[in-house]
């Protein structure tokens, strides 16, 4: 019996110290957080035009080809994006706006496509929620006209129109657009997917689009 309350006294001494040291650790840590300086730009300081021409500049030298016009010059210039690539037609989310689609070429909706059919795609066309120049990213939530996570990771190229009014400047920005809106998933996208891990040679294409372009309106 002895044995088993000193067994039963050395668990608790020890489990009593264990949460003496995590309590004090994450007060710690939490005055460590409060102390942290927050004099990162989080407001806009840019004008509009600045802000796209910041946008474009990020977006190109993440080796982004980047397409300006105005609303209803939009099928037109997606149709020399991909007469550029040689495509022929691009699979869209089901519920993308009709109006962007140039005559021509054959646009199918993703109806569900198994992994196979978009891997065997020539690439995808899709809206997005927001931009943020200052990171040259495109953030997608997955909304209407923005397509399920698989369109836009699978196929090998992408065409994102991104809507001057969707353009912020600043990170802070957008996660407060996030946190207005809750999305349940966001995917970012700063230029065509590439990756250094491997033996440090940079490979393009490993997890999503080897290519991207952005039509910019307005």
């Amino acid at each position: 019996m002895s044995d088993r309350l000193s067994t039963a006294g050395a668990r608790s001494l020890i489990l009593g110290r264990i949460s003496d040291i995590v309590g004090t650790r994450m007060a710690t840590a939490e005055e460590g957080h409060a102390a942290i300086p927050r004099d990162y730009t989080s407001a806009p300081s840019l004008d509009r035009d600045a802000c796209l021409a910041l946008l474009t500049d990020r977006l190109r030298h993440y080796q982004v080809d980047v397409y300006h016009c105005e609303l209803a010059t939009l099928p037109k210039t997606i149709a020399a994006a991909l007469s550029a690539r040689g495509k022929a037609g691009l699979h869209v989310p089901v519920d993308i706006d009709s109006a962007w689609l140039p005559a021509g070429h054959e646009f199918v909706p993703d109806a569900g496509l198994s992994s196979a059919a978009l891997d065997r795609s020539e690439g995808v066309l899709t809206g997005c929620s927001f931009a943020i120049a200052n990171t040259g990213t495109i953030v997608l939530r997955h909304g209407p006209g923005e397509g399920r996570r698989a369109l836009t990771l699978i196929p090998d190229y992408h065409v994102c129109v991104v809507l001057a009014a969707q353009v912020v400047q600043t990170v802070p920005e957008a996660m407060r657009r996030l946190a207005a809106i809750g999305p349940r998933l966001v995917t970012t996208i700063s230029g065509p997917s590439a990756t250094a891990d491997i033996e440090m040679t940079r490979i393009r294409g490993v997890h999503g689009p080897r290519t991207l372009d952005v039509v910019l309106v307005g």
